[in-house]
């Protein structure tokens, strides 16, 4: 977003009742500190620079008192490990995960066909590189 598209948005949060605005902008404030700490992917960031960021992201979250925000702290947290070498190496299992996608997708669109071996044959069909873009999966 923009700069003054923010500063929009900021002030109908604030012209909000408190009791709505106020979560909504700490959760919003909250997201940025996370995106901030990952958009320090592939850039080789050093120590203090991620604990800085982790710091304030964890700090926004604790200081909320919004269960929503505290849970995703804790996510956070557990995946941790996995989330400080994607920011040094900047690897990912994007497409293992979207694999997996097409492969439930078409699993679920087949449910209740008499032969498994079709099941199997749309599923290879889809997720095979020379079959992308050119079949429909449906």
């Amino acid at each position: 977003m923009r700069g003054e598209h923010v500063d929009a948005l900021l002030d109908e949060l604030s012209n909000l009742p408190t009791v709505i605005g106020a979560p909504i902008t700490v959760a919003w404030n909250a997201k940025e500190d996370l995106l901030d700490l990952l958009a320090t992917a592939r850039t080789r960031p050093d120590r203090e620079q991620v604990r800085d960021l982790l710091y304030r992201f964890y700090r926004r979250c604790a200081d909320a008192d919004l269960p929503e925000l505290q849970r995703l702290a804790t996510t956070v947290e557990t995946w941790w490990p996995e989330i400080l070498a994607f920011l040094h190496t900047g690897i990912t299992n994007v497409g293992s995960e979207g694999t997996n996608r097409v492969i439930k997708t078409i699993a679920r669109d087949a449910y209740g066909f008499r032969n498994p071996g079709n099941q199997r044959l749309r599923t290879r069909c889809a997720t095979t590189r020379r079959a992308r873009g050119h079949l429909d999966a449906r």
